[in-house]
């Protein structure tokens, strides 16, 4: 997601739309709350106040402030938040990423569900980082792109700490772009899909799925704007490359399918424009991060 700056440049935006958010977390804390509230934090005095931190206990790159804001703010609008490193820094064990004040109670009861948002968001986006890492040394051009493969209801959370990691999104929806793989050819030619795709669909990008040099060659040939290459190795990679630019296009190539940090270097440095992973989103581990109580 990218947004037009002051200076007629192009920005990219960490943050997930805000409807997302709220939504989110609203049935985040509905889940944890209902039906009878925190009956644990309703023994905490209800005068006792607190500031306490939210600390990384591990090195990583933080994602998702906007959830755990709006978790803080929804359980008590009273409280005062702080935060002291915003979407996208590295944290190290002992880093203080927020401040928070107010009624013991309401921080206690929107403590796990602010963590839970954080955890698993810097998670996503301290693996991407790690990727774009590796791919760097091995070729800066090339760029690294999530996929759909996202936590049902938390794509667009999800997506965002892709961005906040220093990747690239894919498309969002099924309305964003046509991808056109095997299980669409059933009844089509690829030159059909892309000539049909272009006719009802005029602007949008037109991606094919290939596994085979000669797919690759066709699918440029009929004007494809992104050519997956679909679980090929750095050598097929070259030759993909080649078959492309012999035809004159310009198409972008992704490889997809079983990338991983141990092989996007060598993929990369054999011509990716663009490596996509599913681990971004559906494998990544939680960043350990915790509520530190002021004595």
């Amino acid at each position: 997601m990218t947004a037009p700056t002051a200076d007629g440049g192009w920005e990219v935006v960490l943050d997930p739309p805000r409807v997302a958010v709220v939504d989110a977390v609203t049935r985040a804390i509905a889940e944890d709350v209902l039906p009878l509230g925190d009956l644990t934090a309703g023994l905490v005095p209800s005068s006792r106040r607190a500031t306490v931190d939210v600390v990384s206990r591990a090195a990583g790159v933080v994602a998702g402030q906007a959830c755990a804001v709006e978790a803080f703010t929804q359980i008590d609008p009273g409280l005062e938040v702080v935060w002291h490193l915003p979407d996208g820094s590295s944290v190290s064990p002992g880093s203080v990423v927020a401040t928070i004040e107010g009624p013991l109670r309401s921080i206690l009861t929107a403590e796990r569900t602010a963590l839970n948002f954080l955890g698993h968001l810097s998670g996503v986006a301290t693996l991407t980082r790690s990727f774009v890492d590796a791919v760097h040394v091995a070729n800066p051009a090339t760029r690294v792109l999530d996929t759909r493969k996202t936590t049902p209801g938390l794509r667009a959370l999800e997506k965002a700490a892709v961005r906040a990691g220093g990747g690239v999104n894919h498309r969002g929806s099924l309305s964003e772009a046509v991808l056109v793989k095997d299980n669409h050819l059933g009844g089509m030619t690829i030159t059909e899909a892309v000539s049909r795709a272009r006719a009802q669909w005029p602007g949008r990008m037109i991606e094919v799925e290939c596994d085979r040099l000669d797919q690759v060659s066709e699918a440029a040939g009929a004007g494809a704007n992104v050519i997956m290459l679909d679980n090929m190795g750095p050598g097929a990679v070259s030759e993909a490359v080649a078959a492309v630019r012999a035809v004159g296009s310009n198409a972008l190539i992704e490889v997809s399918g079983g990338v991983t940090l141990a092989s996007a270097p060598a993929l990369a440095a054999a011509g990716a424009d663009l490596l996509s992973a599913g681990a971004l989103t559906h494998s990544a581990p939680v960043l350990d991060l915790g509520l530190d109580l002021r004595i």
